[in-house]
């Protein structure tokens, strides 16, 4: 076989094959590609990111001590946060200036670290709320049922479904206010998948989670890669990142300082200096755990 069709398998079975494990790397087939991004606060620089590229179809974490400006990068993203500089595309597509709602139904959808479920409403509706491009949402139309209800039967179906995978469905009709913190979790990602997503971005899906539902939401975010899609996740607990984590992105202070698959991060010293605050440049071994 010719080494360029050797080069090809690789990358198809390994789309990491020939990325170098340094900051701003590109990547074979990326979903999203941001330059030059940066936020400030008055004199604070709280992201500072010259570029970043994020491969398609697989699980990509992002860690970083607190206060590294993890979640101010995922609200730039999805825009719910404005960049003072910067350009990102998703898909291709500019996707910088552009209303998180927008962004939603082109594919692009988040969770958050405090989970958003309306309380006052059923675990259903909840559901039915996230539903793309329904008819019935107009003041007009919403008046002409016969034009919306194969549309909102079909919906229906959908969130059932969804809500049976994430072990919700006895729920459907409870008030969302009645769910543990691990329950609306799953609600939150269980309705981010009502949006058909090509891209689910989750801000410490784990924080706050009793340990039985951890490992629910670990099969949960791994199904999401086997089904095609892309993930990006903020994580600090570091067994979670190595165990399923395809590539690892690490912030420090705004900027990325390190870029790899888990076990080019676990024994990165850069990386280990943001978290423990420690220089292991004179060491010979260093690896976090």
């Amino acid at each position: 076989m010719p080494d360029d069709a050797l080069s090809t398998s690789a990358v198809a079975t390994d789309p990491f094959a020939d990325v170098p494990a340094t900051p701003g790397a590109p990547k074979p087939d990326p979903i999203l590609v941001a330059d030059g991004v940066r936020r400030r606060y008055g004199g604070l620089t709280a992201v500072d990111v010259d570029h970043l590229e994020l491969q398609r179809g697989v699980i990509t974490s992002l860690i970083g001590p607190n206060g590294a400006g993890k979640t101010t990068f995922f609200n730039l993203l999805t825009g719910f946060d404005k960049a003072n500089e910067g350009t990102w595309t998703f898909e291709g597509e500019r996707a910088d200036g552009v209303r998180p709602h927008h962004l939603a139904r082109r594919g692009m959808v988040r969770t958050f670290q405090l989970t958003k479920a309306l309380g006052r409403m059923t675990v259903l509706d909840n559901m039915l709320l996230a539903g793309r491009d329904q008819t019935g949402e107009s003041a007009l139309t919403s008046l002409l049922r016969p034009l919306w209800r194969d549309e909102e039967a079909a919906n229906t179906e959908r969130a059932h479904e969804l809500l049976t995978r994430f072990k919700l469905d006895a729920l459907a009709d409870e008030y969302a206010a009645g769910l543990s913190g691990g329950q609306r979790k799953l609600l939150e990602m269980a309705r981010a998948l009502m949006t058909d997503p090509s891209l689910v971005m989750l801000d410490e899906p784990m924080a706050g989670v009793n340990p039985a539902l951890t490992q629910s939401l670990l099969g949960h975010v791994t199904a999401l890669r086997d089904e095609g899609m892309s993930v990006l996740f903020v994580e600090h607990d570091m067994d979670v990142i190595m165990t399923i984590s395809d590539w690892v992105v690490c912030m420090a202070e705004g900027t990325i300082i390190a870029e790899g698959r888990p076990a080019d991060i676990a024994g990165n010293d850069a990386v280990i200096e943001a978290y423990l605050g420690i220089d292991h440049g004179n060491t010979t071994t260093g690896e976090i755990r």
